[in-house]
């Protein structure tokens, strides 16, 4: 009996098992990674298969090798090269899409968001390191992903206004108020999605004295506050996320029969 052929036979069939959205991001990352695979990769490629998975119990546990639980650690910024791979790939469901670049959000403001959640102490689980080279590697993405806007869904597109106003440039800001014309259209001021994209455009202005009236007038209606002594930039952002994953939960929630 050929042993090594009987390995690697078991260890092909434990690659094809899991859930199908396992299978569907391990293809688009082997297309679009082949020569480097960040450790959280494993969970794609690995042998290993938790029984216990579908489709939530993967996405769940491997979000969190990525982000774990909101915090950066000293590999997080590599595994966010996943992220940007499945989202600029039409492979992926547009809710897949979202939760990737709403990821890439969440990592590139942990420090800030965290911040404003414990000012004016420090986070219990800094690594000032590891976030500084999580959002610098969230930087380098975002280019791409802004690129897509044309051909994105209403939904991807929220979130990549969101990451737009994280690294403003002077190329995309002034196009925020122009791909956001029928967002304001559709979404009158005082629901979800009309608060969200106008609070954008507001943080686009880069006004802070505008950005801490806004910030001040939604949170007193509707979301977790902050401390006034918190630095503008970071209440804002702490704002911008609870609105971020509000709009997404309505957005990306899966149809029936889909």
């Amino acid at each position: 009996m050929d042993t090594h052929a009987a390995a690697e036979q078991t260890r092909h069939d434990a690659i094809s098992c899991g859930p199908p959205i396992r299978l569907l991001f391990r293809d688009v990352i082997a297309d679009r990674m082949p020569d480097r695979m960040p450790l959280q990769a494993a969970m794609l490629f690995g042998p290993e298969v938790d029984p216990a998975w579908d489709d939530r119990a993967f996405l769940a546990e491997f979000y969190n090798e990525i982000l774990h639980q909101d915090t950066c650690q000293p590999h997080t910024a590599d595994g966010l090269a996943l992220l940007a791979a499945l989202a600029v790939d039409d492979r992926i469901p547009a809710r897949h899409r979202f939760q990737a670049v709403d990821l890439l959000f969440s990592a590139s403001t942990v420090a800030e968001r965290h911040l404003a959640e414990t000012w004016p102490t420090i986070p219990r689980h800094a690594d000032p390191d590891s976030e500084a080279r999580a959002c610098n590697a969230v930087l380098l993405h975002t280019t791409d992903l802004l690129a897509r806007w044309p051909v994105e869904c209403p939904a991807v597109q929220l979130a990549l206004a969101g990451l737009a106003v994280v690294f403003p440039t002077v190329r995309t800001l002034p196009a925020l108020t122009a791909r956001l014309h029928t967002f304001m259209n559709q979404h009158p001021q005082g629901t979800d999605i009309g608060d969200y994209v106008r609070f954008v455009l507001v943080l686009a202005a880069q006004d802070d004295n505008q950005t801490l009236a806004a910030t001040e007038k939604l949170t007193d209606a509707n979301w977790t506050g902050t401390a006034r002594g918190v630095p503008t930039r970071a209440r804002a952002l702490h704002l911008l996320g609870q609105m971020l994953t509000r709009v997404g939960a309505g957005l990306t929630r899966p149809r029936a029969g889909q």
